[in-house]
């Protein structure tokens, strides 16, 4: 790959990073691969822009978080750099800066560091992890993106006469498409990774698309449409959370289903109530209204659909697996994953 800042300064990459060889890339280029965003309008973003402007003012602010962004790629280089520019920077008093702001690595499928943001981010920031100075070999590697942040741009950073390839395919290529709320979105997980989509892509090999929006999951006819619209290889549906109560509940929930299910007769679809280890009886009423929509499925014949009771989604961590007893953190998520993981792994 040739350096266009060698003929066009305009693409220079500033940088204070101490390596005298660094070559920086853009990774909306090929041999990089970037998963669950797309660029549009000088933003990474997790749908359409006007798609998210038409479902609701909330949505249309966070669509373009990157949550469940990733870039992919292989590369013999002993280091990994990463220089990118942000619009937004999410800043919240219960979350880690470093998963809603934050970018971390994984290095032949395991973590390796985390790229953690300085206190004082406003617009973006760089960083830099050497990855190995034993003899050069070819790495898989993997960078996820903030999970409550806009990135405007991202290029990596690799030794200028490194090897850089296309990453080796995910065994199940046809993303697993996630809706729900803010815990779908990945609120609270201390670094993008960790978010419970994280866990399940790594250990069942997929691709996916993250459309969970903090408070605003809400079933809108339009976001329906849109992700009835995606070629999909399994749909997990939550926003339990996010419904104002429990007659928006019943009037959503099994309508949203009928318009993907009728746009994908045979899509493997798995329902999903509301994760907390106890429920109020109010919170029961809506875990009822989910299993309803799952029962009326299976009456109906349909064989391709799964219910997982949110009880048992914390079964691993219980009350300390959340930082509020709503927002899972890092154990919280990985006990949701393993449960999930059950089922899921069924379909894929």
């Amino acid at each position: 790959m040739s350096n266009i800042a060698n003929i066009d300064k305009n693409f220079k990459i500033d940088t204070k990073i101490d390596k005298t060889d660094i070559k920086f890339y853009d990774v909306r280029n090929a041999p990089f691969g970037v998963h669950g965003v797309f660029y549009e309008e000088g933003k990474f973003r997790r749908m359409p822009m006007e798609v998210a402007r038409a479902v609701s003012p909330g949505v249309y602010s966070l669509h373009a978080n990157t949550a469940g962004g990733r870039v992919r790629f292989r590369t013999n280089s002993s280091y990994v750099a990463i220089n990118v520019k942000m619009a937004n920077v999410g800043k919240m008093s219960h979350f880690a800066l470093c998963g809603s702001s934050g970018f971390d690595l994984y290095v032949d499928g395991e973590y390796f560091r985390s790229f953690i943001p300085p206190f004082d981010i406003t617009d973006g920031y760089e960083g830099v992890h050497e990855i190995g100075t034993d003899t050069p070999k070819m790495r898989e590697i993997m960078i996820n993106m903030p999970l409550y942040s806009d990135v405007c741009e991202m290029y990596v950073g690799l030794e200028e006469n490194a090897e850089i390839l296309a990453e080796t395919p995910y065994r199940v290529e046809k993303p697993v498409v996630f809706y729900g709320s803010s815990i779908t979105q990945g609120g609270c997980a201390s670094r993008p990774g960790t978010s419970y989509q994280g866990f399940l892509s790594r250990w069942l090999d997929f691709d996916f698309i993250n459309l969970g929006f903090s408070g605003n999951a809400r079933a809108e006819d339009e976001m329906a449409d849109y992700i009835a619209s995606l070629d999909m290889s399994v749909f997990v549906y939550d926003y339990d959370h996010n419904s104002p109560d429990a007659e928006h509940l019943k009037r959503t929930h099994e309508r949203m289903f009928k318009k993907i299910r009728a746009a994908h007769p045979t899509l493997p679809v798995i329902f999903i109530s509301m994760p907390k280890p106890y429920l109020a009886p109010f919170q029961l009423e809506r875990l009822e209204i989910i299993k309803t929509t799952y029962e009326n499925a299976v009456a109906n014949g349909d064989k391709n659909v799964c219910f997982i009771d949110g009880r048992t989604l914390l079964t691993l961590a219980g009350a300390e697996g959340s930082v509020d007893f709503t927002h899972p953190t890092d154990l919280g998520f990985f006990s949701m994953a393993k449960r999930i993981a059950e089922d899921l792994n069924n379909f894929l």
